[in-house]
């Protein structure tokens, strides 16, 4: 969330940026906001001088009746009790001001960094990097939601049956081999310095509106309406949340965690040949890394972010690129994203298969995670989080990259993780 002060100090840059977002209604919604918020502030200093002029009469009215001037001390009494009663109204209004404030706070994204270019969709973004050669597949290669069938290692109509569509069923070496890319992820991480932390799967309004998923993504997710509950859509809302309220101290940075998690999202509106098989789940399970930083080196924290990455997909053999999202295809909370796609050869195409942002302040300004810098003042941290990895694609383009015509050979730097180098 974008502060008041800010806003305010800089509408022209805010105004610039969000227009890299497309963002409709910009101009509308911050001139509300500084109208609002000067408001506001007109109403605390009135509410100042209000509390001020009631506590110098309380005091008044007690040396009156000490003294024994009950008559003053009457009619003070009575000028009292009507700047407690303004103060009473006073206070109610700045609530409700405030309350609007926050309000039109939450409808406003995170303004872009200078690097996020300008587009509309996923085809305006940057390919910024690409490695790896994508193989070339036997004559009678097959897609992952025909090779699941064909090794009864995937079950998509069991999990229709049981829960739904999207709710895929995994089966002895399916279920072995997503067990193993859990592991090996959650190693890596943790080699690099990440720590393995477990977490709930269901979260309150404060864990979603902390980290942006209320109110801007209420729709997308699972909700438990009788105890006012979410099911997480990514394990980013409870690791942040961890730090919700919380002061630091400099030399608590870098703060690094990683966590496996099962994402629940409903994906309202997908269909269609794009999101057959694992191609797009409403559950699906994915181990995550999330990091606060100090805002002067999370960029370079993000860059190394984005290389360790890099390290797990050279490991697993898979044809990967790097891109850049522009303003119209970036994330509401994220102020520059680098997204990872892999290449499905026997689907033809590019799936997305890690997200890396950098959130600057935003959610730390909704979370008030703050840290005491050199000078002894509380500032806000910067936050950042990316898959690494969502199981599903990966899991798909290693079944498709990966086939034979005598099986469904095993990445090398998983077979200690499955135990074994083929699936037939």
């Amino acid at each position: 969330m974008l502060s008041v002060a800010f806003i305010r100090d800089n509408k022209d840059l805010v105004l610039k940026r969000l227009a890299i977002r497309n963002f409709a209604n910009a101009e509308n919604i911050i001139d509300n906001i500084i109208e609002l918020d000067a408001k506001t502030r007109a109403t605390k200093s009135k509410l100042d001088n209000a509390n001020a002029e009631s506590n110098k009469l309380s005091k008044e009215i007690g040396l009156l009746y000490k003294s024994g001037e009950v008559q003053k001390a009457n009619l003070v009494k009575e000028k009292s009790s009507q700047i407690k009663d303004e103060v009473s109204q006073l206070r109610s209004h700045l609530l409700l001001d405030a309350d609007q404030v926050l309000k039109m706070l939450y409808e406003i994204p995170n303004i872009p960094n200078e690097l996020v270019p300008p587009g509309n969709n996923e085809e305006d973004n940057e390919i910024i990097f690409e490695e790896g050669s994508i193989p070339k597949l036997h004559k009678n290669a097959l897609p992952h939601w025909e090779l699941a069938k064909k090794y009864d290692i995937i079950d998509f109509e069991l999990g229709t049956k049981i829960t739904g569509a999207g709710f895929p069923v995994y089966k002895g070496k399916g279920a072995k081999l997503q067990r193993a890319l859990i592991s090996y992820f959650l190693d890596k991480n943790s080699d690099a310095g990440y720590e393995e932390v477990q977490v709930p799967h269901v979260i309150n309004e404060a864990s979603g509106i902390g980290t942006g998923q209320l109110p801007d993504k209420e729709g997308q997710m699972y909700h438990i309406g009788i105890d006012n509950l979410y099911l997480i859509p990514t394990a980013e809302v409870p690791v942040t949340n961890l730090y919700r309220d919380v002061l630091l101290k400099e030399n608590d940075f870098p703060i690094l965690h990683t966590a496996y998690t099962p994402c629940f999202r409903r994906e309202a509106g997908s269909y269609g040949a794009h999101v057959r098989g694992l191609n797009r789940l409403h559950q699906f399970d994915k181990v995550e890394i999330v990091r606060v930083e100090h805002p002067n080196n999370s960029y370079n924290s993000l860059d190394e972010m984005v290389n360790h990455i890099k390290t797990i997909l050279i490991e697993l053999g898979l044809p990967y690129r790097i891109l850049r999202l522009c303003g119209g295809d970036l994330g509401f909370t994220a102020a520059l994203t680098y997204d990872f796609e892999v290449f499905s050869t026997a689907q033809n195409r590019w799936l997305e298969i890690s997200s890396v942002s950098n959130f600057e302040s935003f959610q730390a300004n909704r979370l008030k995670l703050r840290f005491k810098n050199k000078d002894g003042k509380s500032q806000l941290a910067h936050t950042l989080n990316g898959s690494s990895l969502a199981l599903p694609r990966v899991l798909a383009a290693i079944l498709e990259n990966f086939q034979t015509e005598n099986g469904i050979r095993i990445p090398e730097a998983l077979i200690k993780y499955t135990g074994f180098d083929l699936i037939d």
